[in-house]
């Protein structure tokens, strides 16, 4: 007898070491989960904040248009304009409730702006009543970095948490919540007697310790080996935490609901799910519904089964008012409410953007560290240029064959932030993406590439200096190759400038083997790309490869005057709680004479204005001055168009995947979506101020010489100082004193036929 007697208390005291150990081994684990971050928080990228601000180009469809890609929704009166994020508009007059907004530097609050556009512009603009200089916007989301376990959340603090949702959610889910200590002994003792007397289980009796514990430590299976472990980390999570710190992680880690894959968790998020605001915000019956939806997220969805919901909801708010949080007055009006939740809001997907945000990413952060991190990242794309790149591939693409596709890459000239990017004709699939991976021949894009290798020898050419576009046969690879212009014609002797606005092969050629194909391949790389080596004549005319973001790289250096800015496509990095993380400030460096490219750039816009880019017209005013260059390759498998204005830079690649003929020049391909992009998006007419080390000359076209104003088509033409011709033409009127040529302002038109003419007025009748 005594033998079992202290054989038992063994086993006790071997029962007690086990529960104490496993009660240590579950403590240890709850302070090391809660000491880490408790939630995978998505990365959100953000599209860049509109500014507003008197005078600023703006129609109100593209207003519109950003209002509704920010998720703020329309209403008709000003009486509903309460709830930040919705807006009114009559004609040309918008008055916007805009949401707050954490910029990381600034937190901007709620606040009410009223603008008037007029004539597309904002002409009036007023905020919190007063006339106001600026105004910015909260900016797009336009993507997330997500989990493996596709949740999403807004984590919200304590103090930010509504004191009537913690009292209704402890009404509903845990009444004893504040006097227990993880686990309601009363409330299992109930539970059980209800579930034996209806002979199934129809009443749990967890607590919000509990329910929290779950969904942190362990899996949702129903069996008593999991419970008991679900009791003893709560009472771990009790002794550790306070009421407080518990009640805030249950409010951030609740599921309630579905969005596609993207799971809801959290009364934050839930509240901007379903209602459309911020937590603070939500109204009594919307605290209910909420609330009420913790019993089943699906079986009470408000979009799906409204009836049930709204019962729920109901049932929610007579425990509401049995606990005295809310008046009778306040149930009673509650009760006759409509559900008031909005349509699902829509998650604006742009995946070549975002693949290219992520490649840059992953070149300084970890993956897993961009899905679970929450960082917040700010970008310079414009949703606008976007729609109006994915609208221009689909007006052109419209009865064309299916098998052609394009890229698109849209930057600004500025700063080359890249503000719009498509990879492939159907927008919104996560497929190839074009625009960073189609490494295709570009064809006569690289052609000005030659010119201004020679324009930087000014000693030995001018933009009037004669070549020659006869036949050329040269000995390549072992062979003879004889290149052709595209009219099958040869047009001898012309000025060097034509040669390049008439994109003729033959005299591209020569003129480039007479420079050298080292130096134009070095000029090449200091615009931004150098092709590897071994070079060969014919990549003169384009034939290496080079993607649609390469070649935007490329004419950039060509639209900022010689100075090379690396692409940007990210500006800042922040952490969740609003501490910058990483900035990615403007770099510039000159590598080429700016006088050159100043040459080159205006004979770019001679090709818009009169050579192989003139059918532009069809969408873009001359006035604007575009410079541009079409690029087509052999059998007509590529059709490229890059070009600029004064604030924006867009390139455009047209073919097929399979590299067979698209039956497309340049300029029937790739240049009719770039007219029909730049048509839809604000442009600024491109003025070329003339470097110090430009001078004008007035020159006979028919000579090469200098000549007076009176002569018979007479040219003003822009020189390198120091290159213009030093003989003139005899002067038939010696008498006369011609003041000398200085550079003329854009569109300027000779007043009389006898005036000298302008390369700025893009060469035109010249040589004719």
């Amino acid at each position: 007898m005594k033998l079992l007697r202290r054989l038992v208390i063994l086993l006790l005291l071997c029962a007690c070491l086990a529960v104490f150990g496993y009660a240590y081994l579950i403590n240890h684990q709850v302070a090391e989960r809660f000491k880490d971050r408790l939630w995978d928080i998505p990365a959100k990228v953000y599209a860049r904040p509109m500014t507003l601000y008197p005078g600023l180009l703006l129609s109100a469809k593209s207003l519109g248009q950003e209002l509704d890609l920010m998720g703020y929704r329309k209403v008709s009166t000003l009486a509903q304009l309460t709830v930040p994020g919705t807006y009114t508009r009559y004609q040309g007059r918008f008055v916007l409730n805009c949401r707050p907004f954490d910029f990381g530097t600034q937190r901007r609050p709620m606040r009410r702006i009223e603008l008037t556009i007029s004539g597309g512009r904002i002409a009036q603009l007023e905020s919190k009543g007063r006339t106001t200089d600026m105004a910015q916007l909260d900016p797009v989301l336009i993507g997330q970095f997500y989990p493996s376990s596709m949740e999403d959340r807004v984590l919200v603090s304590t103090e930010d948490i509504p004191a009537l949702l913690k009292k209704t959610i402890v009404a509903v889910e845990d009444k004893n919540f504040y006097s227990h200590y993880g686990i309601d002994f009363k409330s299992i003792f109930r539970a059980i007697v209800v579930n034996i007397r209806e002979g199934r289980f129809t009443q749990g009796a967890s607590t919000l310790t509990q329910q929290l514990a779950k969904n942190f430590f362990l899996s949702p299976e129903k069996t008593l080996k999991r419970k008991i472990s679900e009791a003893f980390v709560a009472a771990a999570i009790e002794r550790q935490y306070t009421k407080e710190e518990i009640l805030e992680a249950y409010i951030n880690e609740v599921y309630l609901g579905q969005d596609g894959a993207r799971a809801i968790h959290g009364f934050g998020l839930a509240a901007q799910f379903y209602f459309g605001k911020s937590l603070e915000l939500l109204s009594v019956e919307e605290t209910a519904l909420l609330v009420g939806m913790l019993k089943g997220p699906s079986v009470y969805n408000p979009r799906v089964r409204p009836d049930r919901a709204t019962a729920r909801r109901n049932t929610v708010l007579g425990l509401m008012a049995d606990q005295g949080l809310i008046s009778d007055s306040q149930l009673t009006k509650s009760l006759g409410s409509p559900l008031g939740v909005i349509p699902v809001p829509r998650q604006w997907r742009f995946p070549f953007y975002l693949d290219l945000v992520k490649r840059r990413l992953l070149q300084e952060y970890r993956e897993k560290d961009l899905k679970t991190m929450g960082l917040r990242i700010f970008t310079p794309f414009d949703p606008l240029v976007q729609l109006a790149a994915e609208k221009g591939v689909a007006d052109f693409m419209a009865g064309r064959s299916s098998k052609l596709e394009a890229g698109v890459v849209v930057t600004a000239c500025a700063t080359n932030e890249i503000q719009a990017l498509l990879g492939g004709k159907e927008p919104k699939y996560e497929g190839f993406n074009r625009a960073l991976d189609a490494k295709r021949l570009i064809g006569s894009l690289a052609k000005p590439a030659v010119y201004l290798s020679a324009l930087e020898q000014p000693e030995k050419y001018t933009l009037v200096t004669q070549i020659n576009d006869g036949p050329v046969s040269l000995k390549s690879g072992g062979r003879r190759w004889k290149p052709m212009n595209y009219d099958r014609k040869f047009h001898g002797q012309l000025p060097l400038y034509q040669a390049l606005v008439h994109s003729y092969n033959t005299s591209t050629v020569r003129l480039g083997m007479d420079i050298g194909l080292e130096t134009v391949f070095e000029t090449m790389g200091q615009l931004g790309f150098k092709p590897s080596a071994p070079l060969v004549p014919a990549m003169l005319l384009g034939s290496f490869e080079m993607t649609p973001v390469q070649v935007a790289q490329v004419y950039h250096t060509l639209a900022s005057g010689g100075f090379y800015t690396p692409a940007r496509v990210i500006n800042t990095v922040y952490t969740p709680d609003g501490e910058t993380l990483q900035r990615y400030p403007l770099q510039i460096e000159q590598h080429l004479d700016p006088g050159a490219v100043f040459l080159v750039d205006k004979t770019l816009q001679a090709v818009v204005r009169e050579g192989t880019g003139r059918g532009l017209a069809r969408w873009l005013s001359p006035n604007l001055g575009i410079a541009g260059k079409t690029g087509t390759t052999n059998d007509l498998r590529d059709s490229w168009f890059a070009g600029f204005s004064g604030n924006r830079l867009a390139v455009v690649w047209v073919g097929r995947d399979d590299n067979k003929s698209t039956g497309l020049t340049g300029s029937s391909g790739a240049m009719q979506v770039f007219g029909r992009l730049m048509a839809q998006i604000p442009n600024t007419p491109l003025v070329l101020t003339p470097p110090e080390n430009i001078e004008w000359a007035v020159i006979n076209p028919q000579t090469g010489l200098r000549t007076n104003n009176n002569a018979p088509g007479a040219l003003a033409v822009p020189f390198i100082r120091g290159s213009a011709p030093v003989d003139s033409d005899p002067d038939p009127n010696p008498d006369v004193v011609e003041p000398t040529p200085s550079d003329p302002q854009p569109g300027r038109q000779p007043v009389q036929k006898k005036k000298p003419r302008y390369l700025i007025d893009w060469f035109k009748d010249v040589f004719k």
